[in-house]
């Protein structure tokens, strides 16, 4: 599949803060305020949506209403990417509203994580790069309190495309934050720990393929559906899975793995990337790995391909941005992962 690559972002653009997900601009607006200073300094023009400050019980009950906000965005010329508020549960429950006409033949950039995962399997079925990114208020409300390197990598990848990007992990990372309804924590992380960096499970040979997947839970909501890639879709694929704040189960992953594995898709993938588990021990970790390894590999005879775990996607911070559609590199014997292709025009 080729995908349609949207357009850089540049200083002055319009860009849309739509909720498709949870209402929580409506139920701790400050952290949604403080994530939008980050937009302000790097010279973007916000502009909010309906949905973007709604009370969270009147999105709840109003899908199509969500929906709404992104067929109009994409739609509108002026509008040159469209940042998610937050994440949430029930994003699938807007799929069917979508304009297929409008979102495939007007490419934005579209930015977030976690339940976003709905659109952005959406936006790969129609061939249109999407962006697997901080939200603004999970990651950008908090980089002032993360590593600087985090702010500065996705200001590159939404600004300054190249023909190739080296991948690196961060030093450092959280679990999560202070309760947001407690005062004093605005903008805080938990405390960053040491990151043992990327674990290499096997492979021995590079391999390419283009990025797809998001949030395991998330993705499971959609299987089955008129919203999930066929057979053929996975060929030639790298496939990025992370885990929620929810921290499914051993037993859940376990399950889910092997769903993947009856599907054929560990037949057509050309790798597979594990993010770091949110609040997994370092012995769940372990054994999560030791899980991975026995069912792509041993379960389903994929021993040719390489796997690494403990990547920096998804609930934890900071995290890499990754660009859906794009063609990713990954070689094992001197762990490097990088973009081989520019991701915007």
């Amino acid at each position: 599949m080729i995908y349609k690559k949207p357009q850089r972002l540049k200083k002055g653009d319009k860009i849309a803060i739509v909720s498709p997900s949870w209402g929580g601009p409506s139920v701790f607006p400050e952290v949604y305020e403080n994530g939008l200073k980050v937009l302000r300094e790097w010279g973007l023009e916000i502009v909010e949506y309906p949905t973007a400050r709604a009370d969270a019980s009147f999105l709840k009950s109003n899908p199509k209403a969500r929906a709404d906000d992104l067929n109009k965005a994409f739609s509108d010329p002026e509008i040159k990417a469209i940042f998610t508020s937050i994440g949430g549960i029930d994003s699938a429950r807007i799929l069917r509203y979508l304009n297929r006409s409008i979102i495939a033949n007007n490419p934005k950039i579209l930015i977030g994580y976690s339940d976003t995962t709905t659109l952005h399997v959406y936006l790969s079925l129609l061939g249109i790069t999407s962006f697997y990114s901080p939200s603004i208020m999970a990651g950008f409300s908090q980089m002032e309190n993360l590593p600087a390197e985090f702010k500065s990598h996705v200001y590159e990848m939404l600004f300054e495309p190249k023909e190739y990007y080296d991948y690196h992990a961060y030093k450092k990372y959280c679990d999560g934050y202070p309760n947001w309804t407690e005062k004093g924590n605005l903008g805080k992380v938990n405390t960053l720990k040491d990151n043992d960096g990327w674990h290499w499970l096997q492979g021995t040979k590079d391999a390419r393929g283009q990025l797809f997947g998001g949030c395991v839970e998330v993705l499971e909501m959609i299987k089955g559906s008129d919203f999930w890639p066929n057979r053929e879709f996975w060929k030639g694929k790298v496939l990025f899975l992370e885990t929620s704040e929810e921290k499914p189960s051993l037993h859940y992953i376990d399950h889910v793995l092997r769903n993947y594995g009856i599907l054929g898709v560990f037949d057509q993938i050309e790798g597979l990337i594990f993010s770091r588990a949110r609040d997994y021990s370092d012995s769940e970790k372990k054994e999560l790995e030791e899980m991975i390894v026995s069912i792509v590999a041993g379960e389903f005879g994929r021993s040719d391909i390489p796997i690494v775990a403990n990547f920096d996607v998804g609930h934890t911070d900071p995290q890499l941005v990754l660009p859906l559609g794009v063609m990713l590199e990954i070689s094992p014997k001197v762990k490097t992962v990088r973009l081989v292709e520019q991701w915007l025009q």
